[in-house]
């Protein structure tokens, strides 16, 4: 039987790259990999889309993967803002070591916050941890989770 063997990335598309990359490359602090221009003939027909090309950015995630911006041009595009409840909705969880500091300097960077502060979690599984939900430039939801102290 198939198997997943593995994680390579997570794809977001943005609406303007430079404003994503002071979300995700200065404020959240992930290392840039690569930015690229994507224009080979099979990227339309794999997507089913008829567009120009796409601008790439591959973020590194510490402990393996990417997180993949993608800024597509020469398309119309359209918002695709959910609430986490809605279906087809997603976010992205990253482990921080300081909820707190990661949420007030998005904050100071005029991002916003689904909840006005950073919430304890106080049941469950991960009762001890602390965790926010951040919204990017365009809406995506981006959860911070700083795990419980080690007993």
């Amino acid at each position: 039987m198939a198997a997943v063997t593995g994680f390579f990335h997570g794809g977001i598309t943005v609406m303007e790259m430079e404003r994503s990359l002071i979300f995700y490359r200065d404020g959240l602090g992930l290392e840039q990999a690569f930015d690229r221009i994507l224009d080979a003939p099979y990227l339309p027909e794999v997507l089913g889309l008829s567009f120009d090309h796409i601008r790439a950015v591959y973020l590194h995630i510490p402990g393996g993967g990417f997180v993949e911006l993608l800024q597509y041009v020469g398309i119309e595009r359209l918002p695709a803002a959910s609430r986490p409840c809605d279906p087809g909705a997603g976010h992205l969880c990253l482990y921080v070591d300081d909820v707190a500091a990661m949420h007030e300097r998005l904050v100071g960077l005029g991002f916003a916050a689904r909840s006005d502060h950073v919430v304890d979690i106080t049941a469950g599984p991960n009762q001890g941890a602390r965790s926010c939900y951040m919204s990017d430039p365009d809406g995506y939801p981006v959860e911070l989770f700083q795990q419980r102290p080690a007993d």
